[in-house]
């Protein structure tokens, strides 16, 4: 398999045609080597417009949905990006090649060690990883300019909300199967965030993602 005409195949003819045509982004996704974050098992699939599993329930985003992300959130060289939701890292190693820090926190402790080795060996230094469950908050008084979520949640958590600094933005999938939106929150002010829906799409819920209180009559 050739994987550079692989990856330039995918980028030509997956991400160009979803509307992602920043150079930056096209660029650093010939870079950043997606098939070094993939499971051994399914590395023929690094390049194909699927969801890859993970084991634990989990997958990779598509190609397309990472490239799309890491738009859609115009990352700056000096932002602090919270990404809930490790996976195998490869959404990490994007994040952090544009962004000046990346905390990644991960409920699975496999997950969490699998793509710290994989980071480290690809010179990631940028990026600190925590096991742990970060569906409703992340405690980190410093706050972020970036927040991502990598599940669905079928509530966001006004926490995640709070944690942005002003001109910060949040990407998350909320809602319930088969009906998701993902969504860009900017936060324009203290306590105050405008909110618009990019597209619709169905990726597998965080683990103990918030729900909405049950109505009982």
């Amino acid at each position: 398999m050739d994987m550079e005409q692989a990856r330039y195949n995918m980028v030509e003819q997956q991400i160009r045609t979803w509307d992602v045509l920043d150079q930056d982004v096209l660029d650093l996704l010939l870079k950043v080597r997606r098939e070094d974050f993939v499971p051994e098992a399914h590395q023929a699939l690094a390049f194909v417009d699927m969801e890859i599993p993970l084991g634990h329930g989990q997958s990779m985003w598509t190609p397309k949905l990472e490239a799309r992300v890491i738009q859609e959130l115009a990352l700056r060289p000096t932002d602090r990006v919270l990404e809930i939701g490790t996976g195998s890292g490869y959404l990490a190693a994007l994040l952090a090649s544009q962004a000046l820090e990346v905390v990644s926190v991960d409920i699975v402790p496999e997950f969490t060690a699998a793509a710290a080795r994989t980071l480290r060996a690809h010179g990631f230094e940028n990026v600190t990883l925590h096991s742990g469950d970060g569906a409703r908050d992340w405690p980190d008084e410093a706050g972020f300019d970036v927040i991502v979520l990598t599940g669905s949640t079928p509530l966001l958590s006004e926490a995640f909300r709070r944690r942005l600094h002003v001109g910060g933005r949040l990407f998350a999938i909320t809602g319930e199967a088969p009906a998701m939106q993902a969504q860009l929150m900017t936060c324009a002010a203290p306590g105050a965030a405008r909110s618009v829906t990019l597209f619709e799409t169905c990726v597998a819920p965080l683990l103990n993602a918030p729900h909405p209180s049950a109505f009982v009559f």
